[in-house]
């Protein structure tokens, strides 16, 4: 058995991971669930930045990303260091209403579901929104597990997936797309 790389470590092939702090869990543990969930969020935001047509996606996609770095520290935490990754705060969820509210003025809400697709750069937001969800529900568990206690986290990731939809909105509408919506207008008889 190799001892490990740069690349590699090798003291998670007993299935169990390390947190930051003195404790390992098992790799099916919410904890890294709820991590491995946030990392996917930003794999994906990075998607949405790449295709993205406006700088405004972009940049927007990027702070995201730096923003949930910080998070995912403080969600790796063991309870006795959490205080110590500590850094999402409400300045963080007002930046998020701010930056919706700014965008919104310049897109207008569709008045029914819409169906994902009309250009890459939306598809990419459309898609983040569905995982920033996935992401919120597994930290709604480490919260009830008294494992996250830190408020600014869940509402962050619940106006995360609001920003997410208006971007979507925001790159099909740079992309000269319309929505379209969920269900079909019912057939002349």
């Amino acid at each position: 058995m190799s001892k490990g790389s740069a690349y590699y470590t090798a003291t998670g092939d007993d299935g169990t991971t390390g947190l930051l702090g003195n404790e390992r869990v098992s790799k099916d543990h919410p904890q890294p669930e709820a991590l491995g969930t946030l990392d996917e969020l930003s794999a994906v935001l990075g998607l949405a930045r790449t295709f993205s047509r406006t700088q405004r996606s972009r940049a927007l996609a990027r702070q995201v990303q730096q923003h949930l770095y910080q998070m995912m520290a403080e969600v790796a935490a063991t309870p006795e260091n959490i205080a110590r990754f500590r850094s999402l705060t409400t300045d963080h969820v007002q930046w998020l209403e701010k930056t919706i509210q700014e965008l919104e003025t310049q897109v207008p809400a569709p008045r029914a579901f819409i169906l994902p697709g009309e250009s890459p750069g939306g598809a990419f937001w459309a898609l983040a929104r569905t995982v920033a969800r996935r992401a919120e529900r597994r930290v709604v568990t480490l919260h009830r597990m008294g494992r996250i206690t830190n408020p600014a986290i869940l509402a962050y990731l619940n106006r995360l997936s609001s920003l997410c939809f208006v971007l979507e909105l925001w790159e099909n509408h740079a992309a000269g797309q319309n929505a379209t919506p969920a269900q079909s207008p019912e057939p002349a008889p």
